[in-house]
């Protein structure tokens, strides 16, 4: 049985105020049932670390540059999360595709780049409202997946996390229903059973679509959806809680 886990991604929010009080009541009630990770703004990896030495919450970032060093400016390297005990990096987003250009090669790059340095990539795939209107879902998500795994050993396979988050279904007021989110995290394990049949049974590969306290016992129901990266209901300790109880 592969272990639920239940990724917080808190985007551009947060306060040193705010984080100290949402981590103080997720770390009093969370009971390590299942994994737990929240990923964090560069700027509070230093205080959240603080604040979770001890737990059993994992720290993660919610992005990370290709390059190990040099004049990137802006760019923060795996090895500098490394130093925050950071377990977990997002790459891949549907905001940082669609807002800042990545490709599929650039985030597949970033992947690599994590797994060299020790910590566990949350890759993210999906696809837009267009294009899963024209049956296009298996060709963009499987080719997003295909760009990450090409230069992966089946070792380095092994240790990622997928997310599949379909883009059409955050904040639009449209749902997947947990069958139609099923069958695209079947898909996602058949091509990694083609690309590496010995990791295909391990990667977790989580929903990213708008979970909530009041759909995740639901969605996390399917066998091949392993838990959730999750948004908004991370900023709530309460909400976030909630969905982890499910898992």
């Amino acid at each position: 049985m592969r272990r639920k886990l239940v990724a917080g991604n808190w985007k551009m929010n947060g306060s040193l105020a705010a984080n100290t009080q949402l981590l103080a009541e997720i770390k009093a009630q969370f009971d390590g049932a299942c994994d737990v990770a929240v990923c964090v703004p560069f700027p509070y990896l230093a205080q959240c670390q603080a604040l979770l030495e001890g737990s059993a919450v994992a720290l993660g970032a919610q992005d990370v540059s290709m390059h190990a060093s040099g004049a990137y400016t802006g760019e923060v390297s795996a090895a500098m999360l490394s130093e925050f005990a950071c377990r977990y990096v997002i790459v891949g987003h549907s905001e940082r595709r669609g807002y800042f250009g990545e490709t599929d090669e650039l985030v597949a790059g970033k992947a690599k780049h994590a797994i060299a340095a020790g910590l566990i990539p949350i890759i993210c795939v999906g696809e837009a409202l267009a294009q899963r209107e024209a049956g296009q879902t298996d060709v963009v998500v499987g080719a997003q997946i295909d760009a990450v795994l090409a230069l992966l050993s089946t070792e380095e396979a092994s240790g990622i996390v997928v997310a599949y988050e379909p883009i059409w279904a955050i904040g639009t007021g449209k749902t997947a229903t947990p069958e139609m989110a099923q069958q695209v995290h079947a898909m996602l394990r058949s091509r990694l059973q083609i690309k590496h049949e010995d990791a295909a049974s391990k990667v977790r590969i989580l929903y990213g679509g708008s979970m909530k306290p009041d759909n995740a016992a639901e969605l996390m129901a399917m066998p091949d959806i392993d838990g959730g990266l999750i948004g908004g209901a991370a900023l709530k300790a309460e909400d976030f809680l909630s969905i982890v109880c499910k898992a």
